[in-house]
């Protein structure tokens, strides 16, 4: 496995078998492009189609078929009546500050006492810490409820009930090896666990957003309040569909999944209405256009303004923004935008210092370890991304400080590592996360430790392996056949995203009539593409490397997009790679 740090990883374009007659044929209501997609995302019947494009109610699942929610439910009733103090704990990525927003707003219709809590992410770190468990004891608290955070902090909820604190954990993180002593542990991942183990089916959908797990538990607490025949006008649960539309796209939990799907469709709905004062400023700051929302909306403009408040900052900035009114609402938007703008500046010199450090190491290393003392903790996360694309290598970039050091890492799919920091135990104060991206705390003196078991055990799970990229592309389709109105049947396919991204198409032997660097550093394309007598616009990001060698004719992956300008929709290729076309020159 030789790797050598390129400029940028070379991709593989992997194809898709074509569908089988009978699934055509079954599919035969769509384009055949869009047949072909809807094959490649499992929708291989008319009915699976359908519910995948137009949603179901089926597909909203009952909260109390989740392990422990009927606990959960009971306690916080019961807290409700005896007018207990409660908290709503909370993390600092958008995912976090959104469940925080949704629950804290759920609890107070509900009348409920209820305080938001959100550790700062430098002074306390992530999740649960057993300073702010004792203070909010002594300010009186008698009930904390996680949210999209928990799971791994046995400890910290164990000690939370020395000082007599009830410790609700709602969560969608991976499982360790032990659950938390609390009240209720409220995560669908903790019922596939259970499942397994006692031979039963348990709640169906185990990749909710943890703002989708806090809306599960809201929509529980309020069929028990209508069950007494309770009504409360001044919020309908459809409402909250707006921030789990935000923290589920904005955390990338898979969007191939019908529970995750109709919960972004309803929530995109939702935000397009622009309701909530703090998001409508946000979308004026942002430049976006209310009705005009969809998941890149989120991905790319306003989640990263929400998340940007946790980098460098509070989070409870963009906490107070998502409940705020007018005319708090619009300096909180511009606050968090200015902070955005800072983020944006201070990754890019991060990226470039890291950067430096991989090239001067060994280039057969198979894991990036980077660390450094003028990282930023909020920003860590983003570096560590940005390099596993670069390299397609597993990264961890260590933020230190005088005792301790914080990672962040990001993975690759042909290496877990969240498994591979279990393994690793022993030298962390904590860790938890997903597959391909999770967290970390360090003592110091056991850094150089680390890095060697990591490289250690990248290298047993990575050796022999073709570390590429790989582009998955759905379909080979001629450029007479590159049309608006396949690129507006494509569009059924959204809510697109993590899991069901959007089509990705092969065009050949494309005639390349013009291009031009483009961007403030020149490192994208713009182009114009023709065959079979039509001509078509393009864009290549991060592709203006090849103004310096572009042949005249060229096979290019791409997304069929409709771009539309002043009013005016155009067809466009988003170009994801090209190639020196086959038979061209």
């Amino acid at each position: 496995m030789s790797k050598h740090f390129p400029a940028s990883a070379p991709k593989r374009w992997h194809i898709a078998p074509p569908a089988p007659p009978e699934v055509t044929e079954r599919l035969r209501a769509y384009h055949p492009v869009m047949a072909q997609v809807l094959y490649n995302r499992g929708q291989e019947t008319s009915e699976k189609a359908r519910i995948f494009l137009e949603g179901s109610e089926a597909a909203l699942h009952n909260p109390f078929t989740m392990h422990d929610m009927s606990a959960a439910v009971a306690r916080i009733r019961h807290a409700i009546k005896r007018g207990e103090l409660i908290v709503v704990y909370g993390d600092f990525d958008a995912d976090g500050v959104t469940s925080t927003a949704l629950l804290t707003q759920t609890l107070e219709v509900l009348g409920a006492r209820v305080q938001p809590y959100i550790p700062h992410r430098i002074e306390e770190g992530y999740g649960l810490n057993v300073e702010a468990l004792r203070k909010l004891h002594e300010a009186g608290v008698r009930l904390v409820i996680t949210v999209d955070c928990g799971i791994r902090s046995v400890e910290e909820v164990a000690y939370g009930r020395t000082l007599g604190l009830d410790v609700i954990v709602t969560d969608h993180h991976s499982v360790g090896d032990e659950l938390p002593p609390a009240r209720a542990v409220v995560n669908p991942k903790v019922d596939a666990r259970l499942a397994l183990e006692e031979g039963r089916r348990g709640y169906p959908e185990d990749m909710l957003a943890g703002v989708g797990v806090a809306y599960k538990l809201a929509e529980a607490l309020f069929r028990a309040e209508t069950q007494q025949s309770r009504y409360h006008p001044n919020l309908e649960l459809a409402d909250l569909l707006d921030l789990v539309a935000l923290g589920t796209v904005a955390d990338l939990a898979p969007l191939n999944r019908l529970e995750n799907r109709e919960l972004v469709r309803r929530g995109l709905r939702v935000l397009n209405r622009a309701q909530r004062p703090g998001i409508y400023e946000l979308m004026q700051v942002a430049h976006v256009e209310p009705g005009k929302i969809n998941t890149t909306s989120i991905g790319f403009t306003l989640g990263p303004r929400i998340n940007a408040a946790g980098r460098l900052a509070s989070a409870m900035i963009a906490y107070r923004l998502l409940r705020a009114s007018m005319p708090e609402a619009g300096q909180l938007a511009q606050q968090l935008h200015v902070l955005n703008i800072d983020r944006q500046e201070k990754t890019l010199h991060a990226v470039e210092q890291a950067r430096a450090e991989v090239r001067a190491r060994d280039g057969d290393a198979p894991l990036i370890f980077a660390v450094g003392g003028d990282f930023q903790a909020g920003i860590v996360g983003l570096v560590a991304g940005r390099l596993c694309e670069e390299f397609y290598l597993p990264v961890v970039v260590l933020e230190q400080s005088e005792e301790t050091s914080r990672g962040s890492c990001r993975s690759i799919p042909e290496f877990n590592i969240t498994r591979a920091l279990d393994r690793c135990a022993d030298l962390l104060t904590r860790h938890g996360g997903h597959a391909q991206a999770a967290g970390f705390t360090v003592p110091n003196e056991n850094v150089p430790a680390l890095r060697t078991r990591l490289l250690t055990l990248a290298k047993q799970a990575l050796e022999g392996e073709d570390l590429r990229p790989t582009l998955h592309v759905d379909a080979e389709v001629p450029f007479d056949e590159l049309t608006m109105a396949l690129a507006r049947e494509l569009r059924r396919l959204e809510p697109t995203g993590a899991g069901n991204p959007p089509p990705l198409l092969l065009t050949r032997e494309v005639r390349v009539l013009g291009f031009r660097r483009v961007g403030r550093d020149k490192r994208h394309l713009r182009l114009k593409l023709s065959g079979a007598g039509a001509t078509i616009d393009a864009i290549a990001f991060n592709l203006g490397h090849w103004a310096e060698q572009m042949p005249s004719y060229i096979d290019v992956v791409h997304r069929l997009e409709v771009n539309e300008w002043n009013g005016h929709p155009r067809l466009q290729m988003n170009v994801q790679d090209l190639r020196l076309a086959e038979h061209g020159e």
